[in-house]
């Protein structure tokens, strides 16, 4: 299955007293790969896919070890695992670069897509669904790969 890749610069101010990225930093990390991400997803010209807005019903962090400030970018990975009628959970992985084994935070957002106008929750097309499985990644399909490997 495809991830999705984005390279995040880290910035002065991400610096907490200690000399590390501070913990909520990440978050901000994470918005930026999540909204490249869907941008990234929207379909060809004139779709409304993905357009309406959408909101974050929940997020979980596991901070696995400190990130000292530095001038390279990390690398924040992104997949679905999750596809509900009406919600998408996205996964992610921070790293030092692409597929590199140093790892700094795993992390999911479960993410409800909005009809701004209504003021209210919609439903995933079918047009989004298509394209969200395309990054579509379970314990399952993991199990299933780890075997054919």
């Amino acid at each position: 299955m495809a991830r999705h890749l984005y390279h995040c610069p880290l910035r002065w101010s991400d610096m907490d007293a200690f000399g590390h990225v501070n913990n909520v930093v990440f978050l901000r990390y994470l918005e930026e790969a999540r909204i490249d991400f869907m941008f990234r997803l929207q379909p060809g010209d004139g779709s409304p896919s993905f357009s309406g807005g959408s909101v974050v019903a929940r997020h979980e962090i596991d901070y696995v070890r400190p990130l000292v400030h530095r001038h390279e970018p990390v690398v924040v990975e992104s997949w679905v695992t999750r596809i509900t009628a009406a919600s998408l959970t996205i996964a992610y992985e921070i790293k030092d670069t692409e597929g590199a084994s140093q790892l700094y935070v795993r992390a999911s957002t479960v993410v409800v897509p909005y009809d701004l106008e209504a003021g209210r929750p919609r439903r995933i097309s079918a047009e989004e669904k298509s394209h969200l499985q395309q990054y579509l990644e379970t314990a399952e399909t993991m199990e299933e790969g780890a075997l054919v490997a």
